[in-house]
């Protein structure tokens, strides 16, 4: 993680702990209440105590279709729910991966805990299924291999070099290792960013970055259901606006730093409040 609003490489005794220096920035404090708030909301919710299963699944299909979109797979959830095949096309494709990873997001997370490196390369194992050159899969790119990464492709953000990913991973791994004070939404916004700024795969960063996001939410305890999905809310708010964001976080500075954690932040309420819907469905019989 790189950032001028965190001067410290890694936490210890007697060292500043990175995570939670950023949850300090303006504004921050506030998105983590709201975004705490919505949670224990939804998670209150009478259907919550007897079909908390049945949101569970709605909220992957809902999540996975949200991330599928901000790739460029932008189908109606419907569509999603109907197809069987995920092969036919590139849209195809990418959807059939972010289902995937939904899927898989939370079989994952003591493997995270342990390493997350390794649980990231099973993530993008999982993405790639059999569409990408099986030497590439799993691994971080090497020097001189391509991107294939349309959305962040446009983006003004420079691509790190190999070494520099490597490194930067490593951190990113001990850091998580760790443990860390900082709230849910701070961790899962750093993680989720820099994913996406680092592309240390050849392929599918995006949904694997909102896959990370999504596990490191259920870990931490503040989703532990898996009934929120944030992918909704970054779909919603649109890839310009994701784009915008991320380019904060690309930055360094506490002010964008503290602007990409609130975009995660407004993601995740309204991906909360789309499990709201799902509930009140529920309770109304109409899902």
């Amino acid at each position: 993680m790189a950032t001028n609003a965190d001067p410290t490489p890694a936490s210890g005794p007697g060292q500043a702990d990175p995570l939670a220096v950023l949850g300090a920035l303006p504004g921050v404090p506030e998105a983590v209440d709201s975004v705490r708030r919505a949670v224990d909301g939804v998670y209150g919710h009478r259907v919550m105590r007897r079909r908390s299963n049945e949101v569970t699944s709605e909220a992957a299909l809902r999540g996975a279709r949200g991330s599928a979109a901000l790739a460029g797979a932008d189908w109606p959830l419907e569509e999603v729910r109907r197809r069987g095949d995920y092969s036919a096309d590139e849209q195809a494709v990418t959807v059939g991966a972010a289902l995937r990873l939904t899927a898989e997001a939370g079989q994952l997370l003591g493997v995270w805990r342990q390493s997350p490196v390794q649980a990231l390369a099973r993530l993008h194992l999982v993405a790639a299924g059999d569409t990408v050159a099986e030497a590439t899969v799993g691994r971080p790119r090497l020097a001189g291999e391509p991107l294939d990464e349309p959305l962040i492709g446009i983006a003004e953000i420079p691509l790190p070099e190999p070494a520099e990913v490597t490194a930067r991973l490593d951190g990113l791994a001990e850091l998580l290792r760790g443990g860390t004070r900082a709230p849910a939404l701070v961790a899962a916004a750093v993680v989720h960013g820099e994913l996406l700024c680092l592309r240390p795969f050849g392929s599918f960063n995006g949904p694997v970055a909102r896959a990370a996001e999504r596990i490191v939410l259920v870990g931490s305890g503040l989703d532990p259901k898996s009934i929120c999905p944030a992918e909704v809310g970054h779909a919603e708010l649109g890839r310009a606006g994701y784009l915008k964001a991320l380019e904060g976080y690309a930055s360094g500075t506490p002010e964008g730093m503290a602007e990409w954690i609130g975009h995660c932040g407004r993601a995740l309420e309204l991906g909360v409040r789309e499990s709201v819907a799902v509930c009140e469905a529920l309770q109304r019989g109409a899902a």
